[in-house]
């Protein structure tokens, strides 16, 4: 049996797949990521090698490919190929009816358009500003004194929701924490931050070509609060993967790993 792996050093995250010839998943990690994306690939590779019986180190890997913010510091990979393709590929071979994705990553968010092949047709992406990334919510959930857990369900619980109206995620967590002064209902503050939110992936969808339904990945996918705004803003039913959605991208890259190791 031949394995092959998939490494997604992100900003925030560091995830890792493994997969057998056949295309399952033999093992898989998520870690925050070390200032060193080297150390960081080091590490959640050896989880997962770790995980599987008849593996010793990544050089027993047939191939291997890197992915993510620091795709090019993956010391053992044999080739990197962008998270923009390998999130595609993830989510295809997850649910190949999906042709829409937003993935909201720790820095940036993108909508990615999906071809029947798993490919992408085409892909926006928003960088300039922090707002709405994962870096986003680990400001507001401190703001709340909650964990990210805590605060992706807190807005389940309101009846309406406050309008948050700074873009800037500084003047954000600003005015959040004077609603939060003011005696505001916790809840109905979080629904507004949701629904914020939403509105700005409204753009990255409709750029996506989303029509009937999406995909939402990176660890901000897991947050019910914002799956639940998004399904409101947009009007479109949000799919439920079978796969950890944080994991799509190190999915991929272990697939692209796998059909190009099983050409050589």
């Amino acid at each position: 049996m031949k394995y092959y792996g998939g490494c997604d050093v992100g900003s925030t995250y560091t995830k890792a797949v493994v997969l057998d010839e056949n295309g399952k998943i033999a093992a898989s990690t998520i870690q925050r990521s070390k200032i060193n994306a080297a150390q960081s690939s080091q590490l959640a590779m050896a989880t997962c090698i770790s995980q599987v019986p008849q593996l010793g180190s990544p050089e027993d890997l047939a191939y291997i490919i890197g992915t993510g913010y620091g795709r090019n510091r993956v010391p053992f990979a044999a080739e990197n190929i962008s998270e923009i393709s390998c999130h595609a590929m993830g989510v295809h071979i997850t649910d190949p009816t999906v042709r829409a994705i937003i993935d909201i990553g720790g820095q940036d968010v993108k909508g990615i358009a999906v071809a029947e092949d798993g490919t992408v047709k085409n892909f926006a992406m928003n960088d300039k500003c922090a707002a709405g990334t994962g870096r986003f919510y680990e400001a507001m959930a401190r703001s709340f004194e909650m964990t990210l857990e805590e605060f992706s369900s807190l807005s389940l619980r309101a009846k309406s929701a406050i309008p948050i109206t700074a873009q800037c995620t500084v003047f954000a967590e600003s005015e959040v924490i004077t609603l939060v002064g003011e005696g505001k209902a916790p809840e109905e503050i979080a629904a507004g931050i949701q629904m914020a939110v939403a509105k700005r992936c409204f753009v990255m969808a409709k750029k996506a070509g989303a029509v009937n339904h999406i995909a939402l990945t990176g660890g901000c996918a897991k947050n019910e609060g914002l799956k639940k705004a998004i399904e409101k803003v947009l009007k479109i039913k949000v799919v439920e993967l079978a796969v950890d959605p944080q994991l799509m991208g190190a999915l991929g890259a272990a697939e692209y790993a796998r059909r190009k190791g099983a050409a050589r």
